[in-house]
């Protein structure tokens, strides 16, 4: 396995619990994106989408996914859901270690994030604009991932297992 492993995936599929225990199992760093930005920034996602714009959010989230990729000590990344947007982005992901997209029913999601407090672009109705986005962003995520693991049934445990044997494998799962 390399020495980075990447999380790509939409909002409330796991990537910040997952790549916690990833770490924490391979006694690697972790770094989460949103995280990365609200450090960089000293503002919340929902404070830079008011202050900046969607646009000013992904330029700071492209700048701390790149900053993230460049490091040369052994981190888990979870890339922030809408990183995929960004062909850039895309490219950067591809070449920079092995990527697993945490797929989720877009029902799963909306269970997982509730009413969206804090989530600037699921609005009045979060399970719509989640299914809307789900639907935008999974041939990204695709594009991207050498490895799928459906989440949908399963705990936070067991998507990490099937995450550490399919990066050692490099192969794909669900």
């Amino acid at each position: 396995m390399a020495d980075r492993l990447i999380l790509v995936g939409m909002m409330g599929a796991g990537k910040t619990t997952v790549g916690r225990r990833l770490a924490e199992r391979l006694g690697w760093e972790y770094l989460d994106s949103d995280a990365e930005v609200e450090a960089a920034t000293g503002s919340t996602v929902p404070e830079l989408f008011a202050a900046r714009g969607e646009a000013g959010f992904r330029g700071e989230e492209s700048r701390v996914l790149a900053d993230a990729l460049s490091r040369t000590d052994p981190v888990v990344v979870s890339a922030a859901g809408g990183t995929v947007l960004s062909e850039e982005n895309r490219r950067l992901l591809r070449r920079s270690g092995p990527v697993v997209w945490l797929r989720a029913r877009p029902s799963t999601l909306a269970a997982r994030v509730g009413d969206g407090t804090g989530r600037p672009l699921l609005g009045v109705d979060p399970a719509a604009a989640l299914a809307a986005l789900d639907a935008e962003r999974r041939p990204f995520y695709a594009e991207v991932a050498g490895t799928v693991v459906d989440v949908d049934d399963l705990t936070a445990d067991q998507v990490t297992e099937r995450v550490l044997a399919a990066t050692r494998a490099g192969g794909r799962t669900s």
